[in-house]
């Protein structure tokens, strides 16, 4: 059947299909010459493909809105381009792309290669799935980069480095503790950055008509020469991109849509929730920030969001009625977000607050007690935070205290990229050390770093390979090293499985104590009459002492009640690098104190703490001696009985 034209429909843009054709609706002046350029699949042997284009009748436009509606048009043989006033443009809410499938495929730099627009309406089986929703104290958040999460291991055969790679390491985040997995840009985005040029405009005046001619043909053989240059890498994948459309080279088969739709409904179907990090420049209008977010939700299934826009941006996103029940994260919200009652709280603050204070007293660079427990304590009745003590943009966890100064050689820049400001330590070494004595000071401080984020009140949030000490060599800026620095170090799991054990065993103890995660702000006052306020602090002497910003260690004691639960939490910090006693508050008649975490002492008389220089010490309430003396002499009692 021939093709036929007729006015399309404005309301839903991009390519869709209809019953006896396919829609195409984009922005373009009635006064612009628009066409739809069609492209072969077939290529001719100089790698290009034959098009042809038809044009959009002027006619066929509202505002600067065009669409038409082809009828007779077989998508199976053709990609497609829009054609404005004759410069070509990707369709920007294509669902698919064509020409990225390969990742840094440097032959893209052909004259004739044009990455073009693809279609895609094929259909998903998603066997009831639903967002499991998961309460914010419940979270625990993992970040990671699909293709470097598993490209340096992790998973064996061809999947590596991308979504079904992903989907192969479900179990280890359930292991784990992971509840949220948060994906670094994961839609199609353009990796391959031109090489810099730096260009010194000349005064030719005075100068003779031949020099001039033979300076501008030594500058332009040299241009041609610095083309041959290999264009830097865009790994992280952030700035503008084709934001509809899931990331080609992430996928290990034929279809990227299927295999990112089969990871996210095989999360869900493990209790996990997928949130998607969008980067937006300030120029991107923002009710298209909103369509782009309501598309990956109603077609992807996706959980959440990590927003990099505008405040404008995230303005329209918040008031979007469809987006009500998906979790947003934003460096902050407006203040009517702050002042909003009752609703599904869904939005959380996502910024390196917490990081400078725990990274400063930790590593005793100008910290301040107060400002951390603060920070660990922050929360809002409608907003939740996030905490992590390392993200992709900076220094691993590992990294944080082997190096004092960032070394970002490898990315060109000549050392002024990335954070100078890192709150960093090397432990006496900067780098790769052996000595023992370093090596246990580094591994003493990484526990303690990590239990701050798990036992703060928000969220806690983990960059991957953190969990068994990942290095990135002291990069703080990895955004352009595809390969081993960037990538996460699978045999450093091997090494390092001691401290995975005690990152899980953390997560499970925060899973176990419902007190120290309470969606509900601390008021420092048992407001309940439970006997016990909420939370209180305790130093060298129980609740009489004051906290004081220069103070180096600390207890937090939570009572079970507020988190309806029996046991009574007791969190003893010690920031220093000398023993420092800490004084436990009086419990009920018939329970004393136990350590069931981390390292410490518990005097006899059950009513002080010794506890090590760089260490954390969890107790709980547990029967007392005489009451377990007297259950024992009841359950003889008993077998006595029986036995006669």
């Amino acid at each position: 059947m021939a093709e036929q034209l007729r006015e399309g429909n404005y309301s839903r843009f991009g390519a869709s299909r209809l019953a006896d054709g396919i829609c195409f609706t984009f922005e373009g002046e009635k006064d612009s010459d628009c066409a739809i350029r069609l492209y072969e699949k077939r290529k001719n042997k100089d790698m290009s493909c034959a098009y042809r284009d038809i044009p959009v009748p002027k006619e066929f436009c509202i505002g600067a809105v065009r669409s038409v509606c082809v009828t007779g048009l077989d998508t199976a043989q053709y990609d497609y381009n829009y054609v404005i006033d004759q410069k070509v443009v990707v369709d920007p809410y294509a669902r698919r792309i064509i020409g990225r499938e390969k990742w840094a495929d440097y032959s893209r730099r052909d004259v004739h290669y044009e990455v073009r627009s693809g279609f895609d309406f094929s259909e998903f089986d998603w066997k009831g799935d639903h967002c499991p929703e998961i309460p914010e104290t419940d979270m625990v958040m993992y970040k990671l980069h699909v293709r470097g999460f598993t490209k340096d291991g992790g998973v064996t055969g061809r999947n590596k480095g991308t979504f079904a790679a992903v989907t192969e390491k479900i179990p280890y985040l359930k292991e784990l503790g992971v509840t949220t997995v948060e994906l670094m840009p994961a839609y199609e985005f353009e990796e391959l950055i031109p090489p810099k040029h730096e260009e010194h405009p000349m005064d030719f005046e005075g100068w003779a008509p031949q020099a001039v001619a033979g300076y501008q043909m030594m500058q332009q053989k040299e241009y041609e020469e610095k083309e041959k240059e290999l264009p830097g890498i865009n790994y992280w994948g952030y700035g503008r991109g084709d934001y509809f459309a899931p990331k080609a080279s992430y996928s290990s088969g034929s279809s990227p849509s299927a295999e990112m739709k089969e990871m996210i409904r095989e999360m869900h179907a493990a209790g996990l929730e997928c949130v998607m990090e969008m980067s937006f420049d300030a120029q991107v209008n923002p009710n298209y920030v909103v369509e782009v977010l309501r598309y990956w939700v109603l077609e992807y299934h996706v959980d959440g969001f990590h927003l990099l826009c505008s405040q404008t941006a995230v303005a329209s996103v918040i008031c979007d009625v469809l987006l009500r029940r998906t979790k947003i994260f934003a460096l902050g919200f407006p203040a009517e977000a702050w002042e909003q009652a009752g609703g599904y709280p869904h939005l959380y603050v996502y910024n390196d607050d917490f990081l400078y204070a725990a990274r400063k007293l930790i590593n005793h660079q100008d910290g301040n007690l107060i400002e951390y427990l603060n920070q660990q304590k922050r929360q809002h009745p409608q907003i939740g935070f996030v905490n992590y003590f390392a993200n992709n943009n900076g220094f691993t966890l590992a990294d944080t205290f082997s190096y004092v100064t960032k070394h970002n050689e490898a990315n060109g820049e000549g050392g002024a990229d990335g954070n100078d400001w890192n709150y960093s330590v090397n432990c006496g070494v900067e780098g790769v050390s052996r000595k023992k004595k370093i090596l246990q000071q580094r591994a003493r401080l990484m526990k303690q770093a990590m239990a701050a984020v798990v036992f703060a009140q928000g969220v806690p949030l983990i960059l991957s390979g953190d969990e068994f000490g990942n290095s990135q060599n002291g990069n703080n800026n990895a955004y352009g090293q595809d390969n081993r620095i960037g990538w996460v170090n699978w045999k450093q799991m091997d090494k390092n499985r001691e401290y995975f054990t005690y990152v899980k065993d953390l997560l499970a103890l925060r899973s176990k104590h419902p007190c120290m995660r309470s969606r509900v702000p601390m008021k420092m006052t048992d407001y309940q009459s439970f006997g016990m306020p909420d939370l209180s602090y305790h130093s060298a002497q129980a609740w009489n002492s004051e906290i004081y910003p220069s103070m180096q260690a600390v207890g937090e004691a939570y009572s079970g009640a507020y988190g309806n639960e029996p046991e009574d939490l007791y969190i003893g910090w010690n920031f220093s690098q000398s023993e420092m006693p800490l004084a436990l508050p009086k419990v009920a008649a018939g329970k004393e104190w136990k350590t069931v975490f981390g390292m410490g002492v518990v005097s006899e008389n059950n009513d002080r703490l010794q506890i090590e220089g760089g260490s954390v010490v969890v107790l709980v309430t547990a029967p007392g001696r005489l009451r377990r003396e007297k259950k024992k002499q009841k359950e003889c009692r008993e077998q006595q009985n029986e036995e006669k």
